[in-house]
């Protein structure tokens, strides 16, 4: 069977934009936790290459030393923390963080629960008070415009006080990336708040608490997916003159689900390129996965180098 036909058929392309502001600092020091297998290897190389990172690299260091052999990457300079097996990896790569000693963490080969369960450790992780919101930053491959969308990957079913959070982190992340006014829409199935449909009066109390605590965006909701892209639609439905709809730049999703299918829909329907990082902790995390592309990998590392 061929492909499905809604496959774009773009290749996803890292923004210029990320590169450049995450050039304007020092490379951000970051702690590389289990190394030693190829697509963080190959992820760090592209980021040292891009003067965007400074790895240090936790975990068995035969494994690391044998795979940047392996793509010809001579790592004598840089910092190996020699560790045996994911959870002592994952412990000194966090402890790490704890102390201050690296900008940010990424996740290298091993298993997601065991990397976050040594982050949200109360005295050896990089846990504060605030809460851990993932946020992706995603562009399309020709105009390269972004639309960023939280939470997609970590909060499952997050309160009102996470969203909360995550309007927090999205408005900080938009105006560290460029854009003055951030417009953040607050995503249900209707445009209005019905009763019948929680999501839409959760956004309606979310923006309503936006506007008066985050007063550097324009944070607008309920509205659904038609309103968030098109502005036709928010034409149409007497919404034109709206500063959100039909031309938002941010996404607050109301579960995990609703957020994991606007993210993959974007990716794998436009060919765009997702940067993602989890924000609110001490410093911030990188959750790469092994089918991140390799634009997608270095985009996140830019992203993190600005967010630090």
């Amino acid at each position: 069977m061929s492909a499905s036909p809604f496959l774009s058929k773009h290749a996803p392309v890292c923004p210029e934009n990320l590169l450049t502001l995450a050039k304007q600092n020092s490379p951000a020091k970051t702690a590389i936790v289990r190394a030693g297998s190829p697509l963080p290897m190959q992820a760090a190389k592209a980021a040292v290459e891009a003067g965007i990172m400074e790895p240090v690299f936790v975990g068995e260091k035969a494994d690391i030393e044998r795979e940047a052999c392996a793509i010809s990457w001579d790592v004598r300079d840089f910092r190996i923390v020699d560790t045996n097996g994911e959870e002592e990896a994952a412990y000194e790569g966090s402890l790490l963080g704890n102390r201050g000693e690296v900008d940010v963490i990424m996740k290298g080969n091993l298993h997601t629960d065991q990397f976050m369960g040594a982050l949200i450790k109360k005295d050896t992780g990089i846990r504060t008070s605030n809460r851990l919101v993932h946020v992706f930053y995603i562009t399309d491959p020709v105009e390269q415009r972004p639309m960023i969308i939280s939470d997609a990957a970590v909060n499952v079913t997050p309160d009102m006080k996470t969203r909360q959070a995550a309007v927090t982190v999205v408005d900080e992340m938009a105006r560290k990336t460029g854009i003055e006014r951030p417009k953040i829409a607050i995503l249900s199935a209707t445009e209005s708040a019905i009763p019948s449909i929680p999501s839409s009066m959760e956004a309606a109390e979310l923006a309503e608490w936006a506007q008066i605590n985050v007063p550097t965006s324009d944070v607008r909701g309920p509205l659904a997916m038609d309103l968030i892209l098109s502005q036709d639609s928010a034409n149409t439905k007497g919404l034109g003159d709206d500063p959100v709809a039909g031309k938002a730049d941010a996404i607050i999703v109301p579960d995990i689900v609703s957020g994991n299918a606007v993210f993959k829909s974007l990716v794998y329907m436009t060919g765009g390129c997702a940067a993602g990082i989890v924000l609110g902790g001490k410093i911030p995390v990188l959750l790469t996965s092994r089918a991140d592309p390799a634009e997608a990998r270095l985009a996140s590392a830019a992203l993190a180098a600005i967010m630090r």
